[in-house]
């Protein structure tokens, strides 16, 4: 059973202010929910395709993958901007 809209919100707005905390940024809950759903889709695209984790649902899996995700994303964007 996947996520409703209301479940990636919530997934998303998290996962975005936990990336957040432990990535030392302050960003306001519209970046964190971006954030947090981009890094979803990041997470689950690489649990699924390099280490074969399927992901899914309202679960602290799905909120751990997205909250990683959200952390390698917030990664990559301080490396672009501090190379620009």
């Amino acid at each position: 059973m996947g996520l409703g809209i209301i479940g990636w919100i919530v997934i998303g707005i998290v996962a975005g202010w936990l990336a957040e905390q432990v990535m030392g940024r302050n960003h306001g809950l519209l970046t964190n929910l971006i954030v947090g759903v981009v890094g979803a889709l990041l997470g689950g695209f690489l649990a699924g395709s390099l280490l074969g984790i399927p992901v899914g649902g309202f679960n602290l899996i799905t909120l751990l993958v997205a909250f990683l995700g959200a952390c390698l994303l917030l990664f990559l964007v301080g490396m672009v901007k501090r190379r620009g």
